[in-house]
Order: structure tokens, then C-alpha cells, then sequence
């Protein structure tokens, strides 16, 4: 699908439940535009990854997906060899011809019948397609020089096998929790966007988007007390996410309001650590002022 402005994105991802802001519309969209990867920074929680899935949606897209982690290499990124049909196609090999070329039986084990395409390497072969890299910055330092030829030539190259180019460049997205920094070369070969929470109104209409059974009043009164425990010193401040699973559980005890009771009752749904708990409901009162 085409789109032709920030503003029509825009509309496109509303039509999908995504409720972006101008900034994140304006740079998915010149991401869109200039056939650039979108290097998306942000606290957990405020919609990057969503990003990614909804631009799927909107687009008509098909969504690829790297979770990185530490450790990642290229035979869980990109590709690796299937080594158990090789060695059954170099025995039937072997079985069948009684004087065996060597050179050529080791060109054949190296074709793309015996290629096992990673998300990395799925993207390039079935573009157009949203490519998602998430979380980035769990993986390490060779990992992102490893990233650098596909951001800069959507291309890859396997040594035994030879360059494979995408026949047109998948919108790659790459999000990062900012757990460190990621290296300037891969940022410089981005657009760059940091995610904001939400403000108070954006998060209302998202609760009441995604949770129709969610009233006004239920919906601001979790929208304030999540942006209150943002501003509280805790382990993981709650992103958007918690907020949703704090409203669903409201809706399934069957409440209209939060109170003080029934909130000290759910924070398990906002908040993932006893400390975090603790804190919280010693100031209760003040959070849900």
C-alpha cells in the first residue's frame, strides 16, 4: 500500500489501532519514503515494537521479526546450513557414482536447497516486508557490525554461497530499551525517533481504543495513576502495556472506577516487583489523588 503523507500513515495505523503522534508518523513515514531504516529509542512500554507490528498492518505487510539477545550470531539471525540433509546428499552422492568429483560434490552441498533462511535473510528474500530487529541493544558489539552491510545495502553476503540482495528494500525498524548505548555506525545508517510516553489524553484514547468496554472515567483514572507511577523512583515504570492489562483487569472484576481498595487489590497488573509494590502502595493515597 502507498501512502502519501505523514498524515495518511497516520490515519492508517489509527485504522489499525496504533494511535501515532506527528513525530512518530513523520519519521515512519520518511522511513517509508527514503527507503531508510527507523532506529526507534524509548523507555519499555511506549509503543516500539507495536510500531512495527502495526505498520505490518497498515501496510499490508508481512512482519519478520528478530528478538535479539545476547549472544546472537548470524545462524540464528541470518542463516545456517542443513548440515543433517547435506550429509544425506553427499552419501547418496557417494553411493551412486563410483568415482566421486570431489570439487563438484562440495559445490552441490552449498546451494540454496540446503540454505536455512533466519529472519535476516527471510526479509531480503521476501520483500517488500517490515523487518523488525527488536531490542538491539541486548545483543552485542559484532553483532551490530554484522547488521551494517543490510542496513547499508539491504544486501548480505554468505561466503560459501555468494551475495543475496533484496529485489526491493524491506522497511527495517530497530528498537532499542536503551540498556546501553548502540554504536554510532549502525545509528548513523538511521533515522533516529525516541519514544515518549504518551500524554494523559493519547493514553486515554488508547485504553478506550484497544479496550471498548473501558468507560471514560475508568480510563482516565488508570491513564493519571500510570503517569503518577511513572514519576515515582521504581524499578520498572509501567508503559503502555500495563496500563492496558491494569484497565482489562478492572473490566474483568466488573468496575467502573478505580479506588483505593480495588487498586492496592490489581497493582500486580501494573507494576512486576515487590519493592516496586511496596513503595507504591505506601503512597496509594497520592497516586491516585
Amino acid at each position: 500500500m502507498k501512502v502519501n503523507s505523514p498524515e495518511e500513515l497516520a490515519t492508517e495505523l489509527d485504522r489499525v489501532g496504533y494511535l501515532a503522534d506527528e513525530g512518530v508518523a513523520t519519521a515512519a513515514f520518511l522511513a517509508l519514503r527514503m527507503q531508510r531504516p527507523l532506529f526507534c529509542e524509548g523507555e519499555p512500554g511506549t509503543g516500539k515494537t507495536s510500531l512495527a507490528v502495526s505498520l505490518s498492518e497498515a501496510l499490508g505487510l508481512p512482519l519478520v521479526r528478530l528478538q535479539c539477545h545476547e549472544g546472537i550470531d548470524a545462524a540464528q539471525a541470518l542463516y545456517e546450513w542443513d548440515f543433517p540433509r547435506q550429509l544425506l546428499h553427499l552419501r547418496a552422492l557417494e553411493a551412486g557414482r563410483e568415482h566421486l568429483d570431489v570439487e563438484a560434490a562440495e559445490q552441490s552441498l552449498f546451494t540454496e536447497r540446503f540454505l536455512l533462511a533466519r529472519p535476516l535473510l527471510r526479509a531480503l528474500k521476501e520483500s517488500p516486508c517490515v523487518l523488525l530487529v527488536d531490542e538491539i541493544d541486548r545483543a552485542d558489539d559484532e553483532f551490530e557490525a554484522f547488521l551494517l552491510q543490510l542496513l547499508d545495502e539491504n544486501a548480505v553476503t554468505i561466503p560459501e554461497f555468494g551475495e543475496i540482495r533484496a529485489v526491493q528494500p524491506p522497511l527495517v525498524l530497530l528498537t532499542s530499551n536503551r540498556t546501553r548505548e548502540v554504536h554510532d555506525a549502525l545509528k548513523r545508517r538511521c533515522l533516529y525517533h525516541w519514544l515518549e510516553h504518551p500524554d494523559l489524553a493519547r493514553e486515554v484514547a488508547i485504553l478506550r481504543r484497544r479496550l471498548p468496554g473501558v468507560g471514560e472515567r475508568l480510563a482516565t483514572q488508570v491513564a493519571a495513576a500510570v503517569r503518577r507511577l511513572r514519576e515515582l523512583e521504581l524499578l520498572k515504570p509501567p508503559g503502555i502495556a500495563e496500563s492496558l492489562d491494569w484497565a482489562q483487569a478492572l473490566l474483568a472484576l466488573n468496575r467502573t472506577e478505580l479506588d483505593a481498595e480495588i487498586a492496592a487489590r490489581t497493582l500486580g497488573a501494573v507494576l512486576k516487583y515487590s519493592e516496586d509494590l511496596d513503595r507504591v502502595r505506601a503512597k496509594l493515597d497520592t497516586v491516585l489523588a
